[in-house]
């Protein structure tokens, strides 16, 4: 019994080992290779203050450094919000992008920038987190409206690919009405992409999700009690509505981050947590949270990595990339679900 426990411990240990040193080595990647390669000397000597050359200064700090933080944190958000949905609904092909909530998300936003935009006023990142908040609330609630109904897979599914062409509709319908100028910024911004990030919307992001995924690893023992049923929970002692709003509330504010500032990302919330799971050899709360976050951010620096240079200089959408390597991970846990084996 010691040595299995001894094992399972050196197990963890090289499982976040491996990720972190993949998050540090995809990262140095995204910021050293582009239209213009930058050798790690000069961006050791960029970023310690040394002598560079003013062109390297500028591609490291107003675009690569941006936007390479901006795709770890949302990566890791995406993921973890993801974890929670699967864990929620205790279904293992819950997702934001497959439940339709970055839909929602991203037709509020859609009509806030169009409003705003059309009468000249200048929308903060704040601004758009708000309104990708509520716009994934209200999908989170229809879809829990439905699966009040029915604990069936293929209807849960099935709802949120509806929500997701109600708000896809709804937002080709409100981009009609907007200015030539905003039709382009939209278009891009709806594909997809981390382009254009800002360190103004690094500190934003940065905020929102560190307290959130905070206060998700502070429900960790609360959630471990909820995987082992309703009826354990409560007997344990666990407020099961306070933690159902908490998932819901903090699901829907990580998905609504990602969609403000990068449009929706398919299959990294769902393919993601599986991964990591397999990685770990266990579904424990505690090590999942944090393992999630950092899986999604070696996932979305790998694609994003990929995006922007398997085309070069034709820039991919960034879900292009994810569905490539996600979706083949949703069709296998589909099909050991299919096969009797259930989700474990």
């Amino acid at each position: 019994m010691y040595q299995k426990y001894q094992n399972r411990k050196y197990r963890y240990i090289a499982a976040f080992c491996m990720l972190g040193v993949c998050v540090l080595g995809i990262f140095i990647l995204n910021i050293c290779i582009g239209s213009v390669r930058i050798t790690l000397p000069e961006v050791v000597r960029t970023l310690t203050g040394g002598e560079d050359t003013e062109a390297a200064r500028r591609i490291l700090w107003d675009i690569r450094l941006p936007r390479a933080a901006a795709v770890l944190i949302l990566g890791g958000a995406l993921a973890l919000s993801g974890y929670l949905l699967q864990t929620f609904f205790r279904n293992p092909i819950a997702g934001p992008f497959v439940l339709g909530i970055s839909s929602g998300a991203k037709m509020v936003v859609a009509l806030v920038m169009i409003f705003l935009m059309g009468r000249a006023v200048r929308v903060t990142s704040a601004d758009m987190i708000g309104a990708a908040f509520v716009g994934a609330l209200l999908s989170m609630g229809f879809v829990l409206a439905v699966s009040r109904k029915t604990a069936g897979m293929s209807m849960l599914i099935l709802s949120g690919v509806m929500i997701g062409y109600i708000c896809s509709a709804l937002t080709e319908l409100a981009v009609t009405f907007a200015d030539d100028a905003d039709i382009v910024n939209l278009h891009n911004w709806s594909r997809g992409s981390f382009s254009g990030m800002t360190w103004e919307n690094v500190r934003v992001m940065a905020a929102a999700v560190a307290v959130t995924a905070f206060l998700v690893f502070l429900m960790s023992k609360p959630l471990a009690a909820y995987q082992l049923g309703d009826v354990y929970a409560a007997n344990a002692g666990v407020n099961l509505r306070l933690l159902r709003a908490g998932i819901v509330i903090f699901s829907s504010l990580l998905s609504a981050c990602i969609v403000a500032f990068a449009g929706p990302v398919s299959f990294v919330g769902i393919a993601v947590p599986h991964l990591v799971k397999r990685l770990l050899g266990t579904t424990e709360p505690i090590l999942m949270i944090p393992a999630c976050f950092l899986g999604g951010s070696v996932f979305c620096l790998f694609c994003d990595l990929l995006a922007r240079t398997m085309l070069a200089p034709t820039e991919l959408s960034i879900s292009t990339v994810t569905a490539i390597f996600g979706a083949p991970v949703v069709l296998w846990v589909m099909g050991r679900r299919d096969g009797g084996r259930g989700f474990t």
